[in-house]
């Protein structure tokens, strides 16, 4: 085994990385060995002694440049490789292989810290209003019951059913039954992660690892493994058991498989367990239809929206803390930021000194 074979393994085993870290770890190496060799393909021949022959703070600076120029790679990224060889680094140090940590020495470009994104709440209460169809109590209507609700439901001054894209996509699939069922079924799934990123703030690689025995009903709870296998158990809201609930039995209705208590919480209408892009894309065409959203759509902002709702509404940072499953108290801090951005607009435009200047005779 080489000895980037067994960092990957160490990371994995002991410090526990997800899959997906351990992946992106591994193709930092295989990028920076390649770079090493000249960039002719055949990292997989170099030995382990090359390997630890090439970090220098030299080879690891002229990598840095490839990215920055070459790749044209932005800070955080370039400083993400560089952590990783880092990282490779200091475990070759704590196995006598090499003396010093050489990508301590290199100098790293600097990154603007960026506040995290988030969706305004009236925006978020907009879509569910208008996906609350998709989220109903018939787990399984007809294409012309559906329909028929549907235009009850969208009854408002200036509707015009040949204009929305939605009632045209059911159009065309109103005399398919079956493909219509798999087409309103893929609505309330991407409707229920959306509700379930929302509702608990769960990153999105445990969202897609949830369980049905994820759910006790009964405690109206949830249980999360997050990021180094740690269990946190998250309260959720009774709106939001309900709507899994029927999730659940449009299952039993459109999938018609035997679902086991251990199966995947989230499945297509296939009956296979969803992946993480699959819940990239429902975010994204979910609230792409929606009004509002201007901002990057994905899973990790509906995440940022919860953290900076509940700050906003006076909660304490330990319990945010617990509920992201953050393992230090800084990386819920930065959520600060977005509250104190909005209370120095209010206090701009409501303190009487700082609407006169702070001139009250002094």
């Amino acid at each position: 085994m080489s000895l980037t074979d067994k960092y990957l393994e160490y990371i994995s085993a002991i410090h526990r990385y997800s899959p997906r870290t351990t992946e992106i770890y591994s193709d930092v190496l295989k990028d920076f060995t390649e770079f090493a060799k000249g960039g002719d393909g055949s990292q997989g021949n170099m030995t382990d002694e090359e390997i630890t022959e090439s970090l220098t703070p030299l080879m690891i600076r002229g990598y840095e440049m490839h990215l920055i120029e070459d790749k044209e790679l932005n800070p955080a990224t370039v400083n993400m490789h560089i952590s990783v060889l880092s990282g490779f680094c200091r475990f070759l140090l704590k196995k006598g292989i090499i003396t010093s940590n050489p990508a301590k020495t290199v100098l790293r470009p600097k990154q603007e810290k960026r506040l995290p994104v988030f969706y305004r709440k009236d925006d978020m209460n907009g879509y569910f209003r208008k996906s609350d169809i998709f989220a109903g109590e018939e787990t399984a209507p007809s294409p012309g019951r559906f329909m028929e609700m549907y235009l009850q439901d969208r009854s408002s001054p200036g509707y015009r059913p040949e204009n929305d894209p939605v009632y045209s996509q059911m159009s065309k699939l109103s005399d398919k039954p079956e493909k219509f069922a798999a087409w309103l079924f893929g609505k309330r799934l991407k409707r229920v992660i959306v509700a379930t990123l929302y509702a608990t703030g769960i990153r999105r690689a445990e969202l897609v690892s949830l369980k049905r025995s994820s759910i006790d009903f009964n405690r109206r709870i949830m249980k999360v493994t997050g990021k180094g296998d740690k269990t946190r158990e998250i309260p959720i809201v009774p709106s939001l058991c309900k709507e899994i609930s029927l999730y659940l039995q449009a299952v039993e209705a459109t999938v018609c498989e035997n679902q086991g208590w251990d199966s995947p919480l989230f499945v297509t209408s296939k009956g296979k367990a969803i992946y993480p892009e699959y819940a990239d894309r429902a975010v994204k065409s979910e609230l792409g239809e929606a009004e509002g959203f201007t901002a990057r759509k994905s899973p990790h902002v509906l995440r940022h929206t919860l953290a900076t709702e509940l700050l906003e509404d006076g909660t304490d940072l330990n319990s945010i803390k617990e509920l992201l499953g953050h393992s230090s108290l800084a990386a819920t801090q930065v959520y600060t930021h977005n509250t104190i951005a909005k209370l120095k607009k209010v206090y701009e435009t409501a303190h009487p000194r700082a609407k006169s200047g702070g001139k009250h005779g002094d």
